[in-house]
């Protein structure tokens, strides 16, 4: 969309600090990183969506946990910057609040957060260099992949050798769907990258943490025993003519519970109304 770039480019062209690389057509969000990522120079490289504004610090914060030359990858903490627009941005504003400081954080104290998100994310260049014919070249049911761009990545700096980590004060501010049928496209895509990249972190967890081969297990095998449990539900309904009660209780109490403990643990009584996210889930 080169209209939309047009007064960035027009305001910072002949600025010797910045480098403008107009590719002559879209040709996806990978080969763009690697046109890039091939002209740079620096030690650190910084992905930023175009549709996610980075806080004046969050470069140095960033920079700050890469001095670990163990360090491959560090990520921010995500937020909506439409979060007031509609009763989705509000819940998915809190979806990446949990995602952010519940399954990341966790994952950073063991140095493999297993997926640095697109909005903002830091590489070390030296570790970049060395896997973009790995991450330009992967393929999918035989064609080019065009999804799952960020967990791809981390992966492959985790098969590297190098620690992926999380700076929860490094806030990044990204657009996030105000509908329900982008939001479910967006989601269905994230949870295909989450299956299909997961058998390519296999190998990893023998060397990892047991706590992260449970998480790994958790994230796959959860969303698939939740279906299974709808599914079971709508079957007795239909074969009975009965309501299934217990599923539902089942699945309302651990909803409850779940944000009982968020809204305590963040001190936001908001998270409560987070229980409006499980009909959407499911």
């Amino acid at each position: 969309n080169r209209e939309a770039i047009v007064r960035a480019h027009d305001s910072y062209s002949r600025d010797p600090r910045f480098s403008f690389i107009l590719l002559p057509e879209n040709v996806g969000k990978r080969k763009a990183q690697v046109a890039a990522i091939g002209q740079s120079s620096g030690d650190l490289v910084l992905n930023v969506d175009s549709d996610s504004t980075i806080a004046f610090d969050v470069v140095s914060k960033l920079a700050s946990k890469m001095r670990n030359p163990e360090v491959g990858a560090a990520m921010g903490q995500l937020t909506a910057s439409n979060r007031g627009d509609t009763w989705l941005t509000k819940l998915i504003d809190m979806e990446y609040w949990l995602a952010c400081n519940e399954e990341r954080a966790a994952q950073a104290r063991f140095g493999a957060v297993m997926c640095c998100c697109g909005p903002c994310a830091m590489y070390r260049r030296s570790a970049l260099v060395s896997l973009l014919d790995q991450y330009e070249t992967q393929l999918f049911r035989g064609k080019p992949s065009d999804f799952g761009e960020d967990r791809h990545l981390t992966i492959l700096m985790l098969k590297a050798g190098f620690r992926t980590e999380y700076v929860p004060d490094a806030i990044v501010a990204t657009v996030v769907p105000d509908r329900l049928k982008p939001y479910l496209c967006q989601q269905l895509r994230w949870a295909r990258s989450t299956f299909r990249d997961t058998f390519l972190a296999l190998p990893l967890l023998p060397g990892l943490n047991r706590f992260l081969t449970l998480d790994v297990v958790g994230q796959n095998v959860g969303p698939l025993l939740l279906a299974l449990s709808v599914v079971t539900g709508l079957a007795h309904f239909i074969m009975t003519a009965t309501v299934p009660w217990w599923t539902i209780l089942m699945i309302v109490s651990m909803t409850m519970i779940r944000c009982s403990v968020v809204a305590l643990r963040s001190r936001q009584l908001r998270f409560l109304g987070f229980v409006l996210h499980t009909p959407i889930n499911l």
